[in-house]
């Protein structure tokens, strides 16, 4: 346990190595990046199943239990969240697979490494691992209205059916049944609890490979769309500055102590991008490549941004 927890606290440092190696990797060898880039669906799957594996599914109730916090975490994230991508969206141009990446990203809070850089921030990360149950699937539900409401037709113009639900169900509902089923023999058998454990060392490494994987066999795709990358990053930076002092505000407004108040402030920053990932890639040609773009991009600046939080967000929320 105590090696799972030093990987897990000097995670931030291993994916920005792996990410460089990555660059560099598929910038030399792009015809072995492009055969890497045939493994993304299995890493990913893996991925997926070891992050699941540690979410209470059958715990569910207990989510409930404190429902002040719960409430503030469902406010902060499903009504301030989309304002403030609706808000910074305004400052992007009308180009749909841009948005596409963009709102897919923003709109899907965090139920991984958020839960290890709340307790590295002094919050209480009991109430976050709780709460991922509850937050991974209201995100399922609210993200197509969202969509919906945020992009209208021509969202629907841009997912093919097909290939979105196929990649839905290969890399999110089937990993998710397995995860759920493992937890079930967990309650029943050593064996289950065995490998409830050692699926709790596979998200930080999995995490790494997928970045290498997906950065090392996109990179040499998406110089052409570096102007409309950098128009992101300055809105994903806004995000991470406006966020926590909202938080802040509804914490203080929900009376939430200190701990639960830095929670609900990683949890309204922090974004769930390996979760959306696969639905990215799922989606047809230059698309595809665009919006996983995108969305890596929101995970490079916000595992920067998370080593600014473990100090101010203590700060902020006294």
């Amino acid at each position: 346990m105590l090696y799972r927890e030093k990987l897990e606290n000097h995670q931030v440092l291993l994916y920005i190595v792996v990410l460089a190696a990555a660059f560099g990797f598929g910038f030399m060898a792009p015809g072995l990046a492009d055969k890497i880039g045939a493994s993304i669906s299995i890493i990913i799957a893996i991925l997926m199943y070891s992050m699941f594996s540690q979410i209470p599914f059958v715990s569910l109730k207990q989510a409930f239990a404190d429902r002040r916090y719960l409430g503030a975490l469902l406010l902060t994230n499903y009504m301030a969240v989309p304002a403030v991508v609706w808000i910074l969206s305004r400052f992007l141009p009308d180009h749909p697979p841009l948005l596409l990446g963009f709102f897919l990203v923003l709109l899907t809070p965090c139920i991984d490494y958020v839960i290890v850089f709340t307790a590295l921030g002094k919050g209480d990360e009991k109430l976050v691992l709780m709460s991922t149950p509850v937050l991974f699937i209201t995100q399922l539900l609210l993200l197509p209205v969202y969509l919906w409401l945020f992009m209208g037709p021509s969202a629907a113009g841009i997912v093919q059916s097909g290939p979105f639900l196929h990649a839905f169900f290969g890399l999110i509902v089937i990993p998710l049944g397995i995860a759920i089923a493992v937890q079930f023999l967990a309650r029943k058998s050593a064996a289950g609890d065995r490998l409830i454990d050692l699926s709790a060392w596979l998200p930080v490494p999995f995490m790494a490979l997928t970045l290498f994987a997906v950065v090392a066999s996109q990179i040499g795709k998406v110089s052409a769309f570096a102007a409309q990358l950098v128009t992101v990053i300055p809105l994903y930076i806004a995000f991470m500055i406006v966020m926590p002092v909202i938080s802040r505000f509804i914490a203080k407004r929900m009376h939430l102590d200190a701990g639960a108040g830095r929670a609900l402030a990683f949890s309204g920053a922090t974004r769930n991008s390996l979760v959306v990932l696969p639905l990215a890639l799922a989606l047809p040609g230059d698309v595809s490549t665009l919006a996983a773009a995108v969305i890596v991009t929101q995970t490079i600046v916000e595992l920067a941004g998370e080593l600014v939080y473990i100090r101010w967000v203590p700060k902020l929320v006294k």
